[in-house]
């Protein structure tokens, strides 16, 4: 017998308490698991030996299906940025002390790019001292930038957000006789994913959005008003697409970073607001998404949550194999009809490495999404949960703060 434990940690996702679902349901199926101790705020939990019993919170098949289609991190999240251990393993050793003083076997890890870096840390430290914990990364992130997999848990769900909202401001644009121009700013740091999955409105023939800019491709502030101004001499009403982590004038964005040396950005579509209305004169506007991409879950994709928990099960399954050290990730076999499985790959090659969109799904000219790159985000965003309500809003799993504390 031995116990588990999970920990989820980035940012928050429609998916991820999907992925924590999988753990915990496949668990309670294995006769060598007893506890399943949930780490509050991710590894800061570990470090600190702050978990808590799943068992106690959540206590039935309602429970299960409630925190399946909850938003967020349940157990709290972290950006904690694990030293070398090679240089000082102070953290690793009251790491090491938790899992031994609670008697874990394995330890799953919810997480994006970062998260991933931690998993092969540990992994690692485990191999070099002789210590037999099993540690698996549970793959999540709306910016759809990690290698190897075909793509994200949280991804299909954002996407869906994203082409839903940029359907409804077409719809909002379209009503005034005068020209206009509407920027919407989507997440992404350094690769496009997201942005980019506001085409898949072309499948449903909206000629918008009529522009798209990602990191992926060189930005020029004279070449994209020359884009505007010819979609302006066939559109009444210009709607443009546009990544936050697009190159832009320092003091654009604030310039700050996390601990693991990102920065907070935010700013483009401001900033381009200002230049057409100087430049042009038309009315416009900007409109940033900003957070609400990551946890609407009124519009999540039902493949996402099916798929998030899936992909959890599946860690346990590996871990129980013996496998250490591994991410779980999707392979596509099909996109017609479409077809993953899941299958793993070491944690080394996924950690502090990015996937970004391929040539082929950006337009030669640079400014809009191929139909390749609709064939590939189309199946992402396929379902819809039927969302549980408490008098006309979502109902949410949560845990009382006293627990979390």
């Amino acid at each position: 017998m031995m116990n588990i434990a999970v920990a989820q940690s980035g940012g928050p996702t429609c998916a991820i308490n999907a992925s924590l679902v999988g753990v915990f349901r496949e668990s309670l199926k294995e006769p060598e698991i007893d506890a399943i101790f949930g780490s509050v705020n991710g590894i800061e939990g570990i470090i600190e030996n702050h978990l808590i019993d799943m068992k106690t919170l959540i206590r039935s098949n309602d429970d299960i299906e409630l925190l399946r289609q909850t938003p967020s991190t349940v157990l709290g999240s972290c950006r904690y940025k694990l030293p070398d251990w090679h240089e000082d393993d102070t953290v690793y050793r009251k790491i090491t002390n938790t899992l031994i003083q609670r008697q874990i076997g394995a330890f799953f890890y919810i997480g994006g790019n970062d998260s991933m870096d931690t998993v092969n840390k540990l992994s690692e430290y485990f191999r070099e001292i002789s210590l037999d914990i099993k540690v698996i990364g549970i793959p999540k992130t709306i910016d759809n930038d990690l290698c190897i997999t075909d793509h994200t848990p949280g991804f299909g769900s954002a996407a869906k957000y994203v082409a839903a909202t940029m359907h409804e401001i077409i719809r909002d644009s379209s009503v005034y006789s005068m020209p206009s121009v509407t920027i919407v700013e989507i997440m992404g740091r350094h690769a496009g994913w997201l942005t980019a999955s506001s085409a898949v409105l072309h499948a449903l023939g909206e000629t918008a959005p009529h522009l798209v800019y990602v990191p992926e491709t060189e930005f020029s502030l004279e070449i994209f008003m020359k884009d505007v101004r010819h979609e302006m001499a066939k559109h009444k009403a210009v709607i443009v697409a546009v990544s936050e982590g697009m190159e832009v004038p320092d003091g654009v964005q604030s310039g700050v970073v996390d601990n693991f040396g990102h920065k907070y950005l935010s700013g483009i579509g401001k900033y381009l607001e200002e230049a057409v209305r100087s430049e042009i004169g038309c009315k416009v506007r900007s409109i940033e998404l900003n957070v609400m991409q990551r946890c609407s879950s009124h519009m999540c994709s039902s493949t996402d949550i099916n798929e998030s928990e899936a992909i959890g099960a599946a860690g346990v399954r590996h871990a129980l194999n013996g496998e250490t050290g591994k991410v779980m990730i999707f392979r596509r076999v099909n996109n017609m009809p479409y077809t993953v499985v899941i299958e793993t790959a070491d944690a080394s090659e996924i950690a502090n490495k990015e996937k970004f969109l391929p040539d082929n799904f950006i337009t030669k000219s640079g400014n809009n999404i191929s139909d390749t790159a609709v064939r590939y985000f189309l199946p992402l965003i396929q379902g819809e949960l039927n969302i549980i309500m408490d008098r006309g809003v979502p109902k949410h799993f949560t845990i009382k703060e006293s627990v979390l504390k």
